[in-house]
């Protein structure tokens, strides 16, 4: 087995389901102890429990990463049972896909403040902890680089984290940590179910090159290359992991 994280220590936000709970787990198994942040405890617990199980070490954590609080409570836990802090998964979102007539102040917030006042917390918090160099992974998007029907505050919110990736790389390189972005296409993840039509689907699948749509390990996999001492030399850029169909001709 690839122990490629042996003796680090990563917290994955929004790490009880999905692309968070693929990611956590893949990092578990090349040997870093995790932490899974998430909303719901209840669910953190779960994921941690399961990698408990199968032989990896994971903490569990409950809170709002839209409150920098939340990061500085998990963060300082790790750090005090482990003794460092190396790497931090920003995932966690939360999304709601309409009409622009449709948006409200209360959807605008919490679409704001889970997916993007969280990065900047995060980063932020993140990177005071990170003593011996480390990794900061900011879960973006395709929707970044397209126009996604009835989606302009999820498009914002991820062109928005593209631009805290580049910045914080600058700021944080000096300091031997590195800053970079994964660009999910469509994956049917719970949160997709909810917020894209099966048809709709159906023609995601279509204009996609590579003509299926992604799997939550896709993402994991990209993850773990920056997590790691593979890209060493890589900060600041954002990864593609979309099928090929950001730069298809639709």
């Amino acid at each position: 087995m690839n122990k490629k994280l042996e003796g680090k220590v990563a917290l994955v936000t929004g790490g009880a389901r999905g692309i968070g709970r693929a990611i956590a787990n893949a990092m578990a198994e090349a040997g870093a102890v995790v932490g899974v942040l998430d909303l719901r405890e209840d669910l953190a617990q779960a994921a941690a429990e399961e990698i408990r199980a199968q032989g990896g070490q994971a903490m569990a954590f409950g809170g709002n990463v839209a409150e920098r609080e939340t990061f500085a409570q998990a963060v300082q836990a790790m750090k005090q049972a482990h003794g460092r802090f190396d790497i931090l998964v920003n995932n966690a979102i939360w999304v709601r896909y309409g009409a622009i007539s449709a948006i409200t102040p209360e959807m605008l917030a919490r679409m704001v403040g889970t997916g993007f006042n969280s990065v900047v917390w995060g980063i932020q918090v993140g990177a005071e902890a990170m003593d011996q160099g480390g990794s900061i992974i900011n879960i973006a998007s395709a929707a970044a680089f397209l126009g996604v029907p009835e989606a302009m505050v999820y498009g914002g919110i991820k062109a928005g984290v593209l631009g805290l990736t580049r910045s914080s790389a600058v700021d944080l390189g000096p300091r031997g940590i590195r800053v970079n972005a994964v660009c999910p296409g469509s994956v049917p993840t719970e949160g997709m179910k909810g917020n894209v039509d099966p048809d709709k689907i159906a023609v995601r699948i279509a204009r996609t090159p590579l003509r299926r749509l992604g799997e939550v390990e896709d993402i994991a996999n990209a993850a773990m290359f920056l997590a790691s001492a593979d890209s060493s030399w890589v900060t600041g850029t954002s990864i593609l992991v979309d099928g090929g169909v950001t730069h298809a001709m639709l």
